[in-house]
């Protein structure tokens, strides 16, 4: 059993006689084992309050540091722990131990030495993938299209050819990952993107620009559920959604340093006789290339897998390894049912995509972004024509950049902290409602800082991805449904940046009112998803609360004992929503 504010997840796919169960189900049973603590042991952490939306503000106190940390489990009953035992292949098999107690004080400092070595490694490579994807934003300002002969549409066609190439790569990427290790892939990836990207600094015309957006999607594709499946060793299910938010926090940070970049690369133009944009993609090619390189020595294959010959005393002590894999399996015993370095056949890769629950949450990924995409897409772009010059340009880009990261930090603590997430969706989209029918209907004579205003308040909005990436990996309740889950999220979110470069057009330029007419009817139709979502997955812990609460409890034993039930499609577990 976990805090009542927090979903919990204990995902499903070990071998017959080893089934897992969720607490959520459990805890219906008065005869439920699972809340007790074992005998002889050392008393586990009391229980919070459940979640209010008053408790957003509520404080509460600090822990005592030498208190008790360990997170009640169904490891504490013997009668309930066969069903959880994680697999004897499991690489940290050696270090769990389910008696295993220790301290706040001691959960902090592994924690924050998790923080330092995992989520700011991440946040810094998630950088040099936005710095060499989207610094074509930045080239725009300095004549690009017109040094190349290329047209607005052709600008649209390379963004579309790089998202169709990334969204190919995500799922065949996601499963090298899973064969080989994220810790070996990762780095090959942003090596050889980089590479490409160092290149662009040799484009001559449409073929070379369609060809290198290409190579780079290809070669990023994949790269974000990899990290996030990464971060997931090191992770409770509760701990991940946010240090997401930091993750993408470093996607909107290179939104603001990348034209403080180009503000003095872009100067550049004519030295040695080539444009400033060329020498724009080589310095920050080769910036990424060594962010690539230092990947290699920065990452572990998992937490019991630290040390290696450049490092050999490793991150962490025995004692901090045996914290680290114990409040992993309490909070979500489903991370014990597969090997780092165990392949996806193409059987369970078929069992995953039909997992019809999670389709929902693609669904969501396919257009909540896009009422902002193309105006966030021809930013720079929109400030030019509205009579900017090259170096404003990208200096008034960062103002929207820094709001959306504050306000996405800000919206992913509310939806831990409310444990709520549908509601927050329909929230994003009734931001974004008002501003994209002004958009459609401000007058041609309006002031372009009004309109500078506008779309502004638009792309500071609080985006819901880093929240809607811990929904779907809470959802899946399987690693091997997780790893595949978060690689097809992903690419819907690929196919909706797709949708969302063809929506300016060239003959609509430059207010874009037909559009923008189109994001508003997009906003709508989100909302209608978002709330669709919610009504689907209540309903569907209201049927699996009927169906297990009129079994005996002698009927739920068996069926932990005999199912082959597996994931989300378990009685005893519970949608997130």
């Amino acid at each position: 059993m976990v805090e009542p504010d927090k979903d919990v997840i204990f995902p499903n796919n070990l071998p017959p006689k080893k089934a897992h169960t969720a607490v959520s189900a459990l805890s219906t049973d008065s005869s439920n084992a699972a809340k007790r603590d074992p005998p002889d042991a050392t008393p586990l952490r009391d229980e919070q309050p459940p979640p209010t939306l008053a408790s957003i503000w509520r404080r509460r106190a600090k822990p005592d540091p030498n208190a008790i940390a360990t997170q009640p489990s169904v490891f504490d009953d013997p009668d309930q722990a066969k069903y959880f035992q994680p697999l004897p292949t499991y690489e940290n098999i050696h270090r769990f131990d389910p008696s295993e107690r220790w301290t706040w004080a001691e959960e902090k400092k592994v924690l924050s030495k998790i923080e330092w070595r995992i989520a700011a490694w991440a946040a810094i490579a998630f950088f040099a993938l936005d710095l060499d994807r989207s610094n074509i934003s930045q080239a725009n300002t300095d004549n690009f299209l017109d040094d190349l002969g290329l047209s607005t549409n052709d600008f649209n066609l390379g963004n579309t050819v790089s998202k169709l190439s990334f969204l190919l790569a995500e799922l065949p990427s996601q499963l090298i990952s899973k064969k080989i290790g994220p810790d070996r892939w990762i780095p090959a990836q942003m090596i050889l993107w980089s590479i490409v990207a160092t290149a662009q600094f040799w484009l001559k015309g449409r073929r070379s620009f369609l060809a290198c957006r290409a190579l780079i999607g290809l070669l990023q594709g994949g790269f974000i559920p990899d990290v996030i499946l990464y971060m997931s060793y090191f992770y409770k299910s509760t701990e991940l959604p946010f240090r997401l938010a930091i993750f993408w926090m470093a996607n909107r940070l290179t939104d603001v340093i990348a034209p403080l970049l180009a503000y003095g690369l872009l100067r550049m133009r004519g030295y040695h006789g080539y444009e400033g944009w060329r020498w724009l993609f080589l310095i920050e090619g080769i910036l990424t290339l060594v962010i690539g390189i230092w990947s290699i020595f920065m990452m572990a294959p998992s937490p019991t897998q630290t040390k290696s010959w450049w490092r050999p005393k490793g991150w962490f002590t025995e004692r901090e390894e045996k914290i680290m894999v114990n409040r992993i399996l309490r909070d979500d015993p489903s991370k014990g049912d597969m090997h780092n370095r165990q392949a996806i056949t193409l059987k369970l890769l078929w069992k995953s995509i039909c997992d019809f629950d999670l389709w929902p949450i693609y669904a969501i990924g396919l257009t909540f972004g896009i009422p902002a995409g193309p105006p966030d897409q021809y930013l720079t772009l929109t400030l030019r024509q509205l009579g900017f010059d090259t170096f404003n340009s990208n200096l008034l880009s960062i103002p929207a950049q820094v709001g959306t990261t504050i306000n996405m930090l800000v919206m992913t603590y509310i939806s831990e902290k409310i444990n709520q997430r549908s509601y927050l969706g329909i929230f994003v989209q009734l931001w974004f409602l008002p501003c994209v029918i002004a958009m459609s209907v401000l007058p041609d004579s309006s002031s372009r800082w009004a309109r500078f205003a506008l779309v502004t308040v638009l792309l500071s909005h609080p985006t819901p991805h880093p929240m809607q990436v811990g929904w779907c990996s809470r959802n899946s309740n399987t690693v091997r449904t997780r790893t595949v889950s978060a690689a097809l999220y992903n690419m819907t979110v690929q196919m909706q940046s797709i949708i969302s470069s063809n929506i300016y057009r060239a003959d609509d330029k430059p207010l874009y009112r037909r559009g923008n007419r189109v994001l508003v009817g997009i906003s709508v139709l989100n909302i209608c998803i978002y709330a669709f979502s919610k009504v689907y997955y209540t309903w569907r812990n209201k049927q699996r609360d009927q169906q297990w609460n009129a079994l005996t409890p002698e009927q739920k034993v068996e069926y932990l004992d005999t199912t082959t039930d597996e994931g989300s499609r378990r009685l005893d577990f519970r949608f997130a929503h």
